[in-house]
């Protein structure tokens, strides 16, 4: 009886079991065709933006008209209008017809839409908002270029409409130029002046890039997501798909955070031609496209100075032009800027604008201030480091000090790796001494050390700085012992410090120097030829900037 009870209990709970199991599949299975949007490019960049100052309440204005009809309204359980798929469809059906960009509703764009119009809402009405100050523009642009004017909900999709947007891999502004896609249509990056930011050439630039992708698709869809993605990606997504040019044949096979990009843009397609539907009215900003007006900038100029001298906001000339990166329009050399003003402060502009550019603010942001700060970020380099490069040997290749290089990078120590940025300026002022950087020659020649040296001395002899010493040598402490051999890269004698003239070259004394330095600097030289060919009595009178003649030896 016991054994026979055993069985049945066992058999009851097998039944049970698979039972649960049968269950717990079909919840699976259930569960997987509700489709679920998970964290994406277009998430992350409407969460960002909600910390962004132009997005702060205070520059917006809640449209009064609506609230108390929106406060009225018959919502549902959890407070937002729904619609049945058949409403959204039919919908989404009427825009399509009205646009040559293929609108097609199914699971993915329904996601966004819940995005747009329920968890986002908040954003939503901000964007509805500043699409009244870039929609004018960006619509005049796309019409010059007889391209579909629905493409301005792109401009949503990439940057939420912030003009100063930036994402963790680089891209930036309205329509989240990469540098070098950037470069490719005409948007320049200074220290100062970025054209990715600015609305007007950025949005010129991506009509142009997307007209070029267009052509080679045939299809906008395709074309977004090549924006989005690369054409490569979509090239290899289309061959998988077996060489179909159809952008949801070849959905599965696109980069993951690409699937979301053109289900986004109907979405926001959808959301800004039906947000009164879904309860949600703009927050008016407190300037619109046709309160904006442009002037042109013939001088260094800077927004404190438009500030202090006009009264104009401060964030509103920060808002209107955020191409210019620290506040500073460096038209300089003939070169002329475009800078764009509330319209009512125009007048002021034209009627001052020679008194303007002479102004001093409180701050002491002068003129020469101003031009030396355009001075340097003129000279910016963008070093890429290479493997096997030392930062002696990019200081040598610049001109500069491997001290500068450190500061200028916040480096702590002299340990780089291939494929790092450096940022050089090509004149600069040197850290160590007051010297100016010397060209160097490319050979390399060797000291050898003496009793009594030290790195100190050996550097002041070859006009170069210790850490230079160092790094050439690989030395880590500055410890050296006679006998010793160091590599050294010594001052180039047809550098600017020397002007060859018959069988002599001229040496411009440098602060600190001394004949015996001077000496060893030329094959063959001794202090007293120098002396005589010199007529110097006195070696401790040499002054810098002093022309020494030194017989050339073949």
């Amino acid at each position: 009886m016991k054994s026979k009870s055993f069985i049945i209990s066992t058999i009851l709970f097998t039944f049970f079991f698979i039972s649960s199991l049968s269950a717990q599949e079909k919840a699976d299975t259930q569960t997987s065709s509700v489709y679920l949007l998970k964290d994406s490019p277009v998430v992350r960049t409407l969460d960002s933006m909600a910390y962004v100052k132009i997005y702060s309440n205070q520059y917006f204005l809640l449209d009064t008209l609506h609230y108390a009809d929106r406060a009225q309204a018959s919502l549902s359980a959890d407070g937002y209008p729904t619609f049945p798929d058949s409403v959204l469809k039919k919908r989404i059906e009427a825009l399509n017809i009205e646009t040559p960009i293929e609108l097609t509703f199914n699971k993915e764009v329904k996601a966004y839409i819940n995005l747009y119009a329920n968890k986002k809402r908040l954003l939503t009405e901000k964007i509805l908002g500043l699409s009244e100050i870039y929609f004018p523009m960006i619509e005049e642009i796309l019409d010059r270029y007889d391209m579909p004017l629905e493409l301005k909900y792109l401009a949503v999709v990439e940057s939420a409409l912030n003009p100063k947007a930036g994402s963790r891999m680089g891209a930036k502004g309205l329509w989240q130029f990469m540098y070098g896609t950037g470069k490719v249509y005409g948007l320049k990056v200074s220290s100062i002046v970025d054209d990715r930011y600015d609305p007007y050439k950025s949005t010129i630039a991506a009509c142009e890039h997307l007209q070029d992708l267009y052509d080679i698709y045939g299809d906008w869809s395709l074309a977004m997501a090549a924006y989005n993605s690369g054409a490569g990606n979509v090239n290899k997504a289309i061959r998988r798909a077996g060489g179909t040019k159809n952008y949801w044949a070849v959905w599965p096979f696109l980069p993951r955070e690409t699937r979301g990009y053109v289900p986004a843009f109907i979405a926001v397609n959808y959301i800004m031609n039906y947000a009164s539907e879904h309860k949600i009215y703009p927050m008016k900003p407190g300037i619109f496209f046709y309160d904006i007006d442009t002037v042109t900038v013939h001088d260094a100029l800077a927004f404190d100075q438009l500030n202090e001298m006009l009264h104009i906001p401060m964030e509103e000339i920060s808002f209107l032009n955020p191409q210019y990166k620290k506040g500073i329009i460096p038209a300089v050399n003939g070169k002329k800027y475009t800078l764009r003003l509330p319209r009512k402060y125009v007048a002021d502009f034209i009627n001052n604008e020679k008194t303007l550019y002479q102004y001093k603010t409180r701050k002491g942001l002068e003129r020469e201030k101003l031009l030396a700060e355009i001075e340097k970020a003129k000279n910016r380099n963008i070093h890429i480091v290479r493997s096997g490069e030392s930062l002696g040997l990019i200081a040598k290749k610049y001109h500069v000090y491997v001290s500068q290089i450190k500061r200028w990078n916040h480096l702590r120590s002299n340990t780089i790796y291939p494929g790092q940025k450096l940022v050089l300026f090509a004149s600069a002022p040197v850290s160590y001494s007051k010297k100016t950087p010397v060209k160097r020659s490319s050979t390399k020649s060797y000291h050898y050390v003496k009793s009594g040296e030290t790195l100190g001395k050996i550097a002041k002899r070859y006009r170069c700085s210790i850490t230079d010493l160092k790094e050439w040598n690989n030395l880590r402490s500055s410890t050296i012992y006679p006998g010793q051999k160091l590599y050294v890269y010594k001052p180039d004698t047809k550098s600017k410090s020397t002007v060859k003239k018959g069988k002599y070259v001229y040496h411009i004394v440098q602060k600190g120097d001394t004949l015996w330095d001077i000496a060893k600097e030329y094959d063959g030289v001794t202090v007293d030829q120098i002396k005589k060919l010199n007529n110097i009595r006195n070696s401790h009178r040499l002054k810098p900037g002093q022309k020494i003649k030194i017989a050339v030896v073949s």
